[in-house]
């Protein structure tokens, strides 16, 4: 069954302040540095991830990190999908992810 796709801003429009903000918040990061570490770059159940809050939450965290452009969402009426926006965060925004995949390993980034 085919999903309808979610869509936040155009690549060129992505907004630093905007995607500042939607990392500031540790649930919203650990998504990131998540989606970031995983080169596969597949689509994931929004259950997938291991948040410890309520389902409303969870809708509202994915719904912010849309809006800023960092993720897509594929509603599929029952549950939805997300999946990295790599191309554009890393044309946007190079390096970004590297700092995020560094996180999720511990450590700080290359330099």
């Amino acid at each position: 069954m085919a999903g309808t796709d979610l869509v936040g801003p155009e690549a060129d429009a992505l907004d630093l302040g905007a995607v500042l903000r939607a990392l500031a918040d540790e649930h919203r990061r650990s998504v990131m540095t998540e989606l970031a570490a995983d080169r596969s770059d597949g689509e994931r159940g929004c259950n997938s991830f291991n948040l410890p809050i309520s389902k409303q939450t969870q809708t509202h965290h994915f719904r912010v990190l849309r809006e800023a452009g960092l993720i897509d969402e594929i509603d599929y009426g029952n549950r939805k999908g997300i999946r990295l926006r790599r191309a554009d965060v890393e044309k946007r925004f190079p390096g970004l992810l590297a700092l995020l995949e560094a996180e999720s390993r511990g450590g700080t980034a290359a330099r």
